[in-house]
């Protein structure tokens, strides 16, 4: 079982999609190594022009967002890669796979919004790219806005789906991904059962297994596994994502400026980008992200309505549920998480992340006054939480201070409990463990009732970075 298996949102298998080493690109560049290791780095990206010519967009938003392309190139393969890594067939000129990617405004968190490649829309008139001729909009999938028109009514077909302002562009090819994980060092990946595929040469035990490029790209590019769900695909897919950048953090390579060149040189090039994605942005973002890790990041997938929508001359095609959908992009426009809790309505109690039926919690009382670690206790559990069912004392303590002590990869639960706690301070501490620490400073605290998650919420609770091992 993954090692977030207390909380009911992790451990569970998400949507998901498979550019990880692209969406590494942001992630690695806001590591905060200084000037010197990522002057020049935009020198090797090829440059492309997605935003000429583009009329009505939606505004800006805070923060800011990123779209993220797979194309289907094998270019840099030799042979040999190709016939290791059953690569054979025509590669196609279409986006395998697409990502909006949002870095908050304070960079503190990123957002991954995967985007199904089958997803039924209706591409806006254009310029044909094979031909040259102004064609009207037509009914299509979205991977083949890029076939038909390129990077640039890629861009505008997903604005036209999710409103949301594209302030930058990134496209990645095989090559790109494979050789991105071997500098890496390799990234582990978990599986609950073995995973065999022989049209990919996937073959995978149970458990956790560190995969080389060229497995890595056979892991996500899976097809006939799942019932052959590309859905299901996506899942596996954003997994891997999330293990990306634990393997980054983990490993240092956000603050090492040797590993973080040797990276950022092998992804950027291969990577084709907009003309205003240089040093510049690499710095901005590497000053504001020196804190970034792996559970600052968030993974989702577009709520969806029918995974089967059949289209005359499209085949199967895969339909938005628009209310859900509409709420999703609209927590990226406003910069909030997709995970966070709202806020208490007219004073009501608040709704949290993480059921606190799945919050396991001891109480301590630091306070002295006899009574009230159990007291405390017993509200906790009457609001939902599952507490130890007695309370131990504490050394005193004179700062009048409840905390909550908590396992970092376990911070969604902590907020959970702390929003019952008013005036509760949070404080991490490695390798706490699943169990959260209540010590009762105030002798006045008073516990309140909160609510679960929201059923109706824009996505199922997004995979977070944290979450993505065996543990």
């Amino acid at each position: 079982m993954p090692r977030s298996a207390p909380s009911p949102s992790k451990g569970r298998p998400r949507w998901g999609l498979r550019i990880a080493t692209a969406t590494s690109v942001l992630l690695l560049a806001a590591g905060g190594v200084g000037h010197a290791m990522v002057t020049g780095l935009s020198a090797d990206v090829r440059r492309v022009d997605p935003f000429g010519g583009l009329t009505e967009r939606p505004g800006g938003d805070n923060g800011v967002n990123f779209l993220v392309v797979g194309t289907d190139r094998r270019d840099g393969l030799s042979k040999e890669q190709k016939k290791r890594y059953n690569l054979g067939g025509t590669a196609c000129d279409c986006t395998d796979t697409m990502l909006l990617v949002h870095l908050s405004a304070d960079r503190d968190r990123a957002t991954v919004v995967s985007l199904p490649r089958d997803t039924y829309t209706e591409l806006p008139p254009h310029k044909d790219r094979a031909t040259g001729k102004r064609v009207p909009g037509r009914p299509a999938k979205l991977n083949a806005a890029y076939t038909a028109g390129g990077p640039g009514l890629t861009v505008r077909t997903v604005e036209s789906l999710t409103d949301v302002h594209v302030d930058h562009y990134l496209e990645i090819d095989f090559t790109t991904f494979m050789n991105t994980v071997d500098v890496l060092g390799g990234v582990p990946v978990c599986t609950e059962e073995p995973l065999k595929d022989s049209y990919s040469g996937l073959d995978l035990p149970k458990g956790t297994t560190k995969l080389d490029g060229g497995q890595a790209l056979q892991y996500v590019r899976a097809r006939h596994l799942d019932g052959g769900s590309d859905l299901s695909r996506m899942k596996r897919q954003q997994r891997f994502l999330a293990s990306v950048i634990n393997r980054a953090t983990d490993t240092g390579v956000l603050m090492n400026p040797v590993r973080f060149n040797k990276v950022a040189s092998t992804l950027l090039e291969s990577v084709r980008a907009d003309r205003g994605f240089g040093t510049e942005q690499m710095m901005d973002l590497g000053k504001a992200m020196r804190g970034f890790e792996p559970a600052s990041s968030e993974f989702a997938s577009v709520p969806l309505a029918d995974t089967d929508h059949r289209v005359p001359g499209l085949g199967s095609t895969v339909t938005w549920d628009r209310p859900r959908a509409r709420k999703l992009f609209a927590s990226l426009r406003e910069d909030r998480p997709l995970s966070g809790p709202a806020e208490p309505s007219k004073g009501g109690p608040p709704q949290v992340e993480v059921d606190p039926r799945s919050v396991r919690v001891e109480v301590a009382n630091a306070t002295g006054r006899q009574g009230l670690g159990a007291r405390v206790d017993r509200d906790l559990h009457k609001t939902g939480f599952a507490t130890t069912g007695t309370a131990r004392n504490a050394p005193h303590r004179d700062d009048g201070r409840t905390t909550v002590t908590y396992d970092p990869g376990w911070d969604r639960s902590a907020r959970s409990l702390a929003a019952a706690l008013p005036g509760a301070r949070l404080v991490k501490k490695a390798d706490h463990g699943p169990r959260m620490t209540v010590t009762i400073g105030d002798p006045d605290q008073k516990v309140r009732k909160v609510l679960a998650p929201d059923p109706d919420s824009p996505t199922e609770a997004p995979l977070r970075g944290d979450e993505a091992d065996c543990g």
